[in-house]
């Protein structure tokens, strides 16, 4: 099976072999890291119609929820295992929401709430799903309420569905909520330091920059396990940190007063800047291309290789062309593989390729 790879660095160089013979072709590369994931059977059963699902839902005091996922996906499978096995998470799920879930590759016809017909893989298009799982929850009028990109570990997936089913997007930003009820975990008092860094001043208007590198904002915050976790699993990868070294990389606290200049020249603070760009998730990272347009961004949990991969596919210009993030994926999965690399897209830093299967 040909699984659609989740992050793949662009580092490699072919390695040839000079003989009396025929160049020699290295052995394929393994793959690790995909699993299967059988869906939860309370998942609703769609004609994938969805105006029609959403007046359902309503009818019975529920929202509805779209779940995009593909085949092999860890995270998804994640989801399904760690989160919807736990039985509050369950309950509190079945109880307010009417959950779909959506091949993003797929065939099936669906309807939108326009009444536009689409196929799942070209609806996923329409609503520029780049990461699986992606979840959708829309409020009565088919609007978004809340979308989580990437997987969100079950304390946090709780909060997300309370957000969603009090329908306090009506009364309270997400960020504002989180920061609120989210409870401090054991983390450092202070931010991560790095030596990839770049110190103050933060201006990134293009007369300062002078449109040379593409450049990476880590939005982090104190009492931030996942901000440590980053650092301590992730981050220290060899080749990451290879990737990382070729771009202008700053960190702000996402709640801090730090003095910054957008790219556009606008002068703010680092808090009022993340609330502008919907930062409501630590640690974000923004990637901009050297022009200062963000392409993409990480504001879930993703392992090396995923974070690879992003920065990769704005540092190669990649995205110029392929504007499908999981289709870039996949293609140079298999370009590694052919030169005889392993991929393993669910390892830490500390892992060899298939030491850690999922």
């Amino acid at each position: 099976m040909r699984y659609p790879l989740f992050s793949v660095p662009l580092l490699a160089s072919t390695l040839m072999l000079f003989s009396l013979e025929p160049f020699a072709s290295p052995k394929k590369g393994e793959f690790f890291g995909g699993i299967e994931t059988d869906y939860p059977s309370w998942f609703k059963d769609s004609f994938l119609d969805f105006p029609e699902d959403l007046t359902e839902a309503a009818s019975e005091g529920k929202r509805l929820v779209i779940f995009f996922h593909q085949d092999g996906c860890p995270y998804c499978n994640a989801l399904v295992q760690r989160n919807f096995s736990q039985k509050e998470i369950t309950e509190k799920a079945q109880k307010n929401f009417d959950i779909i879930a959506i091949n993003m590759w797929g065939d099936r016809p669906v309807i939108h709430f326009d009444g536009q017909e689409y196929t799942e893989k070209t609806f996923a298009k329409k609503l520029k799903v780049q990461f699986t799982p992606t979840i959708i929850f829309f409020d009565e009028q088919g609007k978004v309420a809340l979308r989580i990109n990437g997987y969100r570990s079950p304390q946090r997936f709780s909060l997300d569905l309370d957000y969603v089913a009090q329908h306090k997007e009506k009364e309270i930003s997400y960020r504002d909520f989180i920061q609120a009820n989210l409870p401090a975990g054991k983390a450092n008092k202070t931010l991560n330091v790095a030596p990839f860094f770049s110190k103050p001043p933060f201006d990134f208007s293009a007369k300062a920059r002078g449109n040379k590198r593409p450049f990476a904002i880590f939005f982090e915050q104190k009492d931030c396990p996942n901000c440590d976790f980053l650092h301590k699993k992730i981050l220290p990868d060899t080749e990451l940190l290879s990737i990382i070294k070729q771009f202008d990389v700053v960190q702000l606290d996402m709640w801090s007063k730090t003095p910054v200049i957008t790219p556009e020249g606008e002068k703010t603070t680092a808090r009022e800047w993340a609330k502008k760009l919907n930062v409501e998730y630590a640690p974000s990272i923004l990637v901009f291309n050297p022009q200062g347009k963000e392409i993409i961004r990480t504001e879930a949990f993703f392992k090396v290789f995923h974070t690879q991969g992003i920065l990769s596919y704005v540092l190669s210009g990649s995205y110029k062309k392929q504007p499908s993030f999981q289709r870039y994926l996949t293609d140079y999965a298999d370009h590694f593989r052919e030169q005889g690399r392993d991929v393993d897209i669910w390892r830490y830093a500390d892992e060899k390729p298939g030491e850690n299967k999922p």
